[in-house]
């Protein structure tokens, strides 16, 4: 008489529900991280274009009107780019929102709209401000 090791049926369901359990558990954490780590690589990506903007402000003595003429312009005083390359998209395929002048009395506003890509909201759909 052959002897075969193996598992059986109730012991493969019971080790299918278990990694279900588990992951019903740690995927949501998971899914945050996710969501905060976009916001955080907006704020970033939104920083090093303040770095860009103020570059251009020091050679032209004034803001960009868009965020294309950190790229390419055939102004006299140019000295760019002054990004080193594409402005992206925020991190949920969205542009940027850039005013010049700003809100509040501020030079100019960049901002992004979150996940919804409108206005307000909440969460991961709230705008981030460049402050």
């Amino acid at each position: 008489m052959r002897s075969e090791r193996g598992f059986t049926l109730i012991e493969l369901l019971i080790v299918i529900v278990i990694l279900g359990l588990l992951a019903s558990l740690v995927a949501p954490q998971m899914f945050s991280k996710v969501d905060s780590s976009k916001i955080k690589t907006a704020e970033t990506q939104m920083k090093m274009l303040e770095t860009s903007l103020n570059t251009y402000r020091l050679d032209m003595g004034r803001y960009p009107e868009k965020l294309d003429q950190l790229l390419a312009s055939d102004e006299a005083n140019w000295q760019g780019p002054y990004f080193p390359k594409e402005v992206p998209p925020d991190p949920w395929g969205n542009d940027y929102v850039y005013k010049m002048p700003g809100d509040n009395g501020k030079p100019f506003t960049l901002m992004s709209l979150g996940a919804d890509g409108s206005e307000g909201g909440e969460d991961t759909n709230a705008d981030i401000i460049l402050k």
